[in-house]
């Protein structure tokens, strides 16, 4: 019995054009328990990353794929197929590494080895949305002579910021930023140079702000008003925004504010012609406002949640959804005296005219520091199997 242990040094969470690295390490367990223990023999072992498309079949047409002549494990095939037995299809995967060949472990022996891959840059990030799913893993694959192969899975999640691949490094390495008390390998600190870059360009790109003002109105006059300083977010910030009431002529009973993602397929793989878009709500406000003067929000982005994207099959798009319901008359209280003279008690009306109206305001989210979002990853860094 081998023991396999696979883990990720830096967290399950990685940007397109990173370096993934990974250690493996084998281990011949010495039993307390076990009377007689001999050595372990494994013919070889390989490792190669790749992303596994998934799509709804109720929306989304694929044309016909002959991925599925792998699924089936012959008990002594030597060929190393990462996604095989996987749903869906293979749209990406780098070279396989192989990382050894006739390893030979005496009982309580164990040895590592890493595998570094830099993740590709043209690949779409982590998704699992209503129609189609974009899912990573490291597989590694071990076999001894004349067994099938044992596949070992490490998924991880990848986030995509554009940009970064037409980004060109000094080649001066005296001007390049670095940390002058750290020792670093040339490949490492090409790595941390592009992590740091990314969130350089984060920074720049949703830091900038300017007053955005909007008049909400429906056929009747002016509700009032709704202001946002910025429209650029990155995953795991707040969308604040403000009411002001005071200046609308049409009194506004009740607002909500939705944060939503809207999936949509590209024409050409839509299942029906006007197929319609899919809808996710990840978080929401609801307030009653009658006389209120000001009034604002605050919705979180969750840091699990996937930046917005494009491919070639489906679309993923953020924005702020308001529904308003506000009164068909002028009147929002009645008086009812009491029993003396001087006595006054407002109360509600019981019935009342009501007119409902929605907004859809588009927002972009990027991505954030992979780091901040591999503490609420679902993934876990260390994962292992017995062959």
């Amino acid at each position: 019995m081998i023991e396999v242990l696979a883990k990720l040094g830096r967290g399950p969470v990685f940007l397109a054009g990173e370096v993934l690295e990974c250690v493996i390490t084998f281990t011949n367990p010495l039993s307390a328990s076990s009377t007689s223990a001999s050595s372990e023999m494994l013919a070889w072992a390989s490792a190669q990353i790749h992303c596994q498309f998934h799509a709804s079949e109720n929306r989304v047409a694929l044309p016909p794929s002959d991925g599925s002549k792998h699924d089936v494990q012959a008990e002594n095939e030597t060929v190393f197929v990462p996604n095989r037995g996987e749903r869906g299809q293979c749209i990406l995967s780098t070279p396989p590494k192989i990382l050894f060949c006739d390893l030979r472990l005496d009982p309580g022996e164990s040895k590592s080895y890493s595998y570094c891959e830099t993740l590709p840059v043209d690949g779409p990030p982590s998704f699992r949305g209503q129609s189609v799913k974009y899912v990573y893993k490291l597989t590694i694959g071990c076999q001894r002579v004349n067994s099938p192969i044992k596949l070992l899975r490490v998924p991880f999640r990848v986030l995509v910021l554009h940009g970064l691949k037409d980004y060109q490094f000094p080649q001066d390495e005296a001007v390049a930023p670095s940390n002058p008390f750290l020792e670093e390998e040339e490949g490492l600190k090409k790595d941390s140079r592009l992590a740091d870059l990314a969130t350089e360009l984060l920074m720049v790109a949703t830091s900038r702000r300017s007053l955005h003002l909007y008049n909400i109105s429906n056929t009747r006059g002016k509700v009032g008003t709704f202001c946002i300083f910025k429209t650029v977010y990155k995953i795991g910030e707040d969308v604040i925004g403000t009411f002001n009431f005071s200046e609308g002529d049409i009194p506004c009973l009740q607002f909500s504010v939705s944060l939503q993602t809207e999936e949509s397929i590209q024409e050409e793989f839509q299942r029906r012609r006007g197929q319609p878009v899919s809808f996710t709500t990840h978080a929401r406000h609801q307030e009653s406002c009658l006389h209120t003067a000001q009034s604002s929000f605050s919705l979180p982005i969750p840091l699990s949640s996937t930046p917005g994207f494009t491919t070639n099959i489906v679309s993923l798009k953020w924005r702020l959804h308001f529904e308003f319901v506000t009164s068909g008359e002028s009147a929002g209280t009645c008086l009812v005296r009491g029993s003396q003279s001087e006595a006054v008690t407002w109360t509600g009306v019981e019935q009342m005219e009501v007119d409902t109206f929605s907004w859809d305001l588009p927002i972009k989210v990027l991505p954030t520091n992979p780091i901040l979002a591999s503490y609420v990853s679902q993934f876990s860094s260390t994962n292992s199997i017995t062959i």
